[in-house]
């Protein structure tokens, strides 16, 4: 379908924050294909939890644009032991940004949500217009509320002041470039190390956390680089939009999946005493389609096969 491109990316100054993060370093790289000059200040240089560091940074650099995926972020074990910290660290960081924006006008904004952030027990397939019906997985639910915070502040700000900003809701993101500890890392990149380690050790069986039934959707990283590329370009309504591939996998087919193309020999053995999260996580997808015409282009397993390359290397 064509979508008309509002906002081109070719010679626009485009500040991006987390830009050294897992999906920053992927949306740089796309944002300068299309030729874009990115800004990528260190938080050093712009500590986002410092109410007026934004500002101070805008003013300096005078960007066309913003996108903000700075967060802080974890997986299942990571939020459950700090989600205080996790809940003021997102909002403090988005909010102090956004208002920056709006006082300094910058032309366009966008704001990487969460899927964390849907309802519990949402009905599959998580819809947008289900955000609001219903309290998410106490286990990120801090994270999850913090980042949905942030979609108000864009809608009442555009209702307000006319700010020009954009909301997207990426799935569970996974490939080339992920965190690799395993305390805070997320369960594709968990589940690649414990096999390759196993594998290398000759271990009998790997254990995993929760008991496997859990769904779950996966994007590969760098469609959704192509994602936020294609949003900032083309995309121009408050409504949040998900970012996914419309298909979900059980944990237990996900780890099987993973043992097959490692080559693991042992058994798994999954510990009910860790939980599992969600317990079905899978979007529609259709908005991104019909908003500004994007969807997903790589399989899971082709996706897979890149990353677990990938991880060889790092862990040698």
């Amino acid at each position: 379908m064509s979508v008309t491109v509002t906002f081109p990316l070719n010679g626009r100054r485009i500040w991006v924050t987390g830009a050294n993060g897992f999906l920053g370093k992927h949306v740089v790289a796309e944002l300068e294909t299309r030729g874009a000059v990115v800004l990528a200040p260190s938080s050093r240089d712009c500590d986002l939890m410092d109410p007026e560091a934004a500002r101070r940074f805008i003013q300096a650099e005078r960007p066309d644009g913003v996108i903000h995926m700075a967060a802080k972020v974890g997986g299942i074990g990571a939020n459950r032991k700090h989600p205080g910290s996790f809940f003021y660290a997102n909002m403090a960081m988005g909010l102090h940004l956004i208002e920056a924006c709006r006082l300094e006008a910058v032309p366009k904004l966008l704001v990487l949500g969460t899927v964390c952030a849907y309802p519990k027990f949402c009905p599959v397939p998580f819809r947008e217009d289900d955000l609001w019906n219903g309290y998410p997985e106490e286990t990120n639910a801090p994270y999850g509320i913090a980042k949905k915070a942030l979609l108000v502040q864009l809608q009442s700000y555009r209702q307000e002041y006319g700010t020009r900003g954009i909301f997207l809701v990426p799935v569970n993101l996974y490939g080339p470039g992920d965190h690799i500890d395993l305390e805070n890392n997320h369960v594709i990149p968990a589940l690649i190390r414990k096999f390759l380690e196993a594998k290398a050790k000759g271990a009998p069986s790997v254990e995993l956390w929760g008991t496997g039934s859990a769904s779950r959707e996966f994007l590969y990283v760098k469609d959704a680089a192509r994602a936020i590329c294609d949003g900032m370009a083309k995309y121009e309504d408050l409504d949040p939009v998900n970012l996914g591939t419309g298909i979900e996998i059980t944990i237990k087919d996900l780890a099987l999946l993973v043992q097959r193309l490692v080559g693991f020999q042992g058994d798994l053995v999954f510990n009910p005493t860790y939980p599992d999260g969600q317990p079905k996580r899978r979007l529609d997808t259709s908005r991104a389609q019909e908003r500004f015409g994007w969807t997903a282009e790589v399989e899971l397993e082709e996706g897979l096969r890149e990353t677990i390359e990938w991880m060889k290397g790092v862990l040698g």
